[in-house]
């Protein structure tokens, strides 16, 4: 496959990836990757699902692809910063050292080109159960792992049906109460904790759901993930920040990049206090 890139963007953020599981979409990442350029990547936590690992081994040539790939755009002068997640924690062991030109991280900052100050973390710190209650995100983790077994068995029978593609767990996540509840105390506890510290908004992910909206006048931004919803938080050379939707581009390829968001969502929101 042909590897020049074809959408050059400022900054890249990805998250929850999961390598090392059989619900990663490598392949997908591994094709955005390919297509895409920028000056800074940040790989926002989970990138590499190591309580997976642990249970069973599961590593398949996608999987290995990325992460040469990844490397490949470190050695050629991308700026790449890991941020380790809870499903990546052990990384936290090597805060501050560099592998192979990638920097890991607990959380870092990011300057846009129009000035804001972007808040760079996975977010599992600012989530109480898994805190409080490790033994019930690791039981949260093996349910998901089952619906997406589900989900998987469900689209391959909608794909020989002709149907478009659909997301059990999606559709769960936001229709039970508790966790939409669970959902909106994450993003304001983020958004409070950047706040606090000075930042115009913060970049995360840890919850698999893409979203950018203003919050008491701090900027959200959750890049989503690679298990289900293929998509990337990118900041533009203006400094403009868009939700990627990879899904919805490959399925037009060789079409402009567009947002993930309406128009009137699109994230060159005003900094706090502007």
């Amino acid at each position: 496959m042909d590897d020049s890139p074809a959408l050059r963007f400022r900054a890249i953020f990805l998250s929850d990836v999961h390598l090392g599981t059989p619900g990663c979409q490598a392949a997908h990442l591994l094709d955005f990757l390919r297509h895409t350029e920028s000056t800074y990547l940040y790989l926002v936590g989970d990138i590499v699902d190591g309580w997976q690992l642990r249970r069973r081994w599961y590593w398949h040539q996608d999987h290995n692809d990325v992460v040469q790939k990844v490397l490949r755009k470190a050695r050629k002068g991308t700026r790449v910063t890991y941020i380790a997640g809870n499903h990546d924690e052990a990384l936290r062991h090597f805060l501050g050292v560099a592998f192979g030109g990638i920097e890991i991280r607990d959380e870092a900052e990011h300057r846009t080109a129009d000035g804001r100050r972007l808040l760079v973390t996975h977010g599992d710190l600012f989530d109480a159960v898994v805190q409080r209650a490790r033994w019930l995100a690791i039981a949260g983790d093996h349910a998901y792992t089952a619906v997406l077994k589900l989900n998987q068995w469900l689209n391959h029978l909608t794909a020989r049906l002709g149907l478009r593609y659909w997301s059990l767990s999606q559709y769960l996540k936001h229709k039970v109460k508790n966790a939409v509840s669970y959902m909106t105390d994450f993003e304001e506890a983020l958004a409070q904790e950047a706040r606090r510290r000075g930042f115009d908004g913060v970049v995360c992910g840890h919850i698999h759901k893409a979203e950018i909206r203003d919050i008491g006048g701090v900027l959200y931004c959750n890049d989503g993930d690679w298990v289900e919803s293929l998509t990337a938080l990118v900041e533009l050379e203006s400094g403009e920040l868009r939700l990627v939707d990879w899904r919805a581009i490959e399925a037009v390829k060789g079409r402009a990049v567009r947002p993930a968001v309406p128009e009137e969502e699109r994230a060159h929101a005003p900094a706090a206090g502007d």
